[in-house]
């Protein structure tokens, strides 16, 4: 059951200024595009093909012997996930119960924000910061490299990838400054509050 690369769900202009069009087009196109062929062709004819790929993930997590097959299926589930965290004209608070959960999990929004700028500033070379949902409590975690959550019997909810080819052609090595745009002026919080609804 191949998995299919999806589309932007925005134009590639979309989000200038903070992400150009010319990081999209690496990004999606050759970096996810590569993920998922590579975990097409590693799963194909395995007992693992007519899984999900959130169930191939959580199948070999740990496994030394299928650590390829983990990485690519991994980093092409977090890119899917990624980008829909985003939309033109994101950012700013969230509203509803989302924040509400937010509130009383955090003591504030703000507080939310700081400690995900630390995950995501703290995060030793290549990973991803998240906004999970960990046996019914809101909490803000990192992963390295290809890692994900849901291995952890987490729920995703929110995901910023801070590889350098998320941000390096827009920001260099200013990660600080992408992390600030990206919860000032990206963040789809409706997508955020539907992944909680369906937690």
């Amino acid at each position: 059951m191949a998995y299919a690369l999806p589309n932007l769900p925005y134009d590639y202009t979309a989000l200038e200024p903070c992400i150009s069009k010319s990081t999209l087009e690496f990004h999606h196109d050759k970096h996810h595009a590569a993920y998922v062929s590579k975990f097409n062709e590693a799963v194909a004819g395995t007992d693992l093909d007519n899984k999900s790929i959130e169930d191939v993930i959580k199948a070999i997590a740990g496994d030394a012997s299928k650590a390829g097959l983990f990485n690519n299926a991994a980093q092409a589930w977090n890119h899917s996930f990624y980008w829909n965290c985003m939309k033109p004209g994101g950012g700013g608070q969230p509203t509803g119960a989302l924040a509400d959960k937010i509130n009383a999990d955090f003591g504030s929004f703000d507080a939310f924000v700081e400690a995900f700028k630390q995950a995501g500033a703290t995060q030793f070379g290549s990973g991803w910061a998240w906004l999970v949902l960990d046996n019914g409590t809101l909490k803000v975690t990192k992963t390295g490299n290809a890692e994900n959550p849901m291995t952890a019997g987490q729920t995703p909810l929110l995901t910023m990838d801070v590889w350098e080819h998320a941000y390096y052609l827009d920001y260099q090595n200013r990660r600080p400054d992408y992390i600030a745009d990206f919860l000032g002026k990206l963040v789809n919080w409706d997508f955020v509050a539907a992944n909680l609804a369906a937690a």
